[in-house]
C-alpha cells in the first residue's frame, strides 16, 4: 500500500517482474502475475482482510500501516 493510493482500497502485489493491484473488498486485479502466485495472493488477502482494510484507513489518513505476517 501507498499513502498517496486512490479508491478503492487495493494493495499491490509483485512477483518476477510482474505486478497486480487488487481490490481487497471484491479482489478485482488490475494486471498479471502468474496463477498459482495469484492464488497465494488470494489466500493471504483472505486470511486478512480486516488487517488490509485497516492499514488502508491509516495510509489514507497518513499513518504508517502496521506490518502484516506473510503466509504461512
Amino acid at each position: 500500500m501507498f499513502y498517496d493510493e486512490h479508491n478503492p482500497p487495493h494493495f499491490h502485489a509483485d512477483y518476477a517482474g510482474h505486478r497486480v493491484s487488487v481490490n481487497i473488498k471484491d479482489g478485482i486485479v488490475e494486471g498479471k502475475i502468474p496463477k498459482r502466485v495469484l492464488k497465494l495472493v488470494f489466500e493471504w488477502m483472505e486470511e486478512h482482510e480486516n488487517e488490509l482494510l485497516e492499514n488502508w484507513e491509516k495510509c489514507q489518513s497518513g499513518i504508517k500501516p502496521d506490518p502484516i505476517k506473510p503466509l504461512k
